[in-house]
């Protein structure tokens, strides 16, 4: 009886003692272990991306602004003399050309003070050529040779002023154009028309294509650089810088550029509404996808890429112009190995596995 109960206790001590074992020395089970195992051959087997080595070159940059036509020149045709309009030899839409006549206003009597004018000129000068004989031989005193001389061309004068008066009662065309107005009718005058607006007259060859550019993007337009020129019909035209602005805008901070677009028969129209595409000087840039681009744990816009020991670093770039699927950018050192895929799944100083993809080429524009 005493030895079966010695046994029992030892039992009940051997069960406690395997079960206490469990507790205070912690085993792996299969499971375990399999998946230990797993681990470690996930943590030996670095992360697999894809690079593509990128190449600097310079590259020419351009940039779209909205603007519009203008006319090359403007003008309001006066009159510079009175009297009563007799002849507009213009309607408004006419093309004129320079020196054309474009209006005439009454003589009045103009015609007779040229020719008082005329009379008095023949007059002193035969006057000077009777007595310049008497005059040399001693006859007549000498200054009176200075006096005649000085007659002959006040009386010049005179005449010169009588044929201006003259040629101002016919208007021309100051410049070749195309009328834009007509102000007054036949047969209209008020106390003088000395003044009075006739008609008005816009030059459309060459036209203007005008933009306002901010001071940013100024300093890569140079005069005599080739822009483009689209129109909001779907005309396009090209043509050459001729001014910049070295004064800002008082109001709107910008600089006015003007591009001089030939227009011999007229079809760009003044005032409409055109995108001028301005080239800018080239400057050294990486052509990349637009996907690869990532941004950096503390918000700074850039692309990963792997140095020799395909150790990830970030590299922060500027953009510089955006196309549909790359993108022109600055920073990135050339023969740069960018991380094109996976470049969101990894981090700064991790070593991945890069799998190298055809090059990105890039041609200098």
């Amino acid at each position: 009886m005493k030895a079966r109960r010695l046994t029992a206790i030892g039992l009940v001590a051997a069960a406690a003692l395997w079960i206490a074992s469990g507790h205070l020395i912690p085993h792996q089970s299969g499971e375990s272990r399999v998946a230990v195992r797993a681990g470690d051959g996930a943590a030996k087997k670095p992360f697999r991306v894809a690079v593509a080595t990128t190449s600097v070159v310079p590259h020419s940059r351009k940039f779209a602004i909205a603007g519009r036509t203008e006319a090359d020149k403007h003008v309001t045709v006066t009159a510079r003399t009175g009297g009563v309009l007799t002849d507009l030899k213009i309607k408004r839409g006419m093309s004129v050309k320079k020196g054309d006549v474009i209006a005439i206003l009454s003589d009045e009597a103009r015609e007779a003070q040229v020719a008082q004018a005329q009379a008095v000129v023949t007059q002193k000068r035969t006057e000077l050529e009777a007595k310049r004989t008497l005059i040399m031989s001693g006859t007549l005193p000498r200054l009176q040779l200075v006096d005649l001389e000085a007659q002959l061309k006040a009386a010049e004068a005179a005449l010169a002023a009588a044929e201006a008066e003259h040629d101002r009662g016919v208007v021309r065309a100051p410049w070749s154009g195309v009328v834009h107005d007509v102000a007054v009718e036949v047969g209209q005058a008020a106390f003088s028309m000395a003044g009075r607006e006739i008609a008005a007259l816009v030059a459309l060859d060459p036209m203007l294509a005008v933009v306002e550019v901010a001071e940013r993007q100024l300093a890569g337009i140079k005069v005599g650089g080739i822009a483009e020129v689209r129109l909001v019909t779907g005309e396009r035209a090209s043509g050459k810088i001729r001014f910049v602005a070295k004064t800002a805008s008082p109001t709107t901070r910008t600089y006015r550029v003007e591009i001089e677009l030939p227009n011999p028969d007229g079809n760009i129209p003044d005032g409409i509404t055109a995108e001028v595409v301005v080239p800018l000087l080239p400057v050294l840039a990486t052509r990349v996808p637009r996907s690869a681009l990532t941004f950096s744990s503390t918000g700074n816009l850039g692309l990963r890429a792997v140095d020799a020991n395909d150790s990830v670093e970030f590299v922060p770039i500027g953009v510089i112009e955006d196309e549909q699927s790359f993108m022109w950018v600055t920073g990135l050192p050339d023969r740069s190995r960018v991380i094109v895929q996976g470049q969101d799944f990894v981090r700064e100083g991790q070593t991945v596995d890069a799998v190298g993809i055809p090059e990105l080429t890039a041609v200098a524009q």
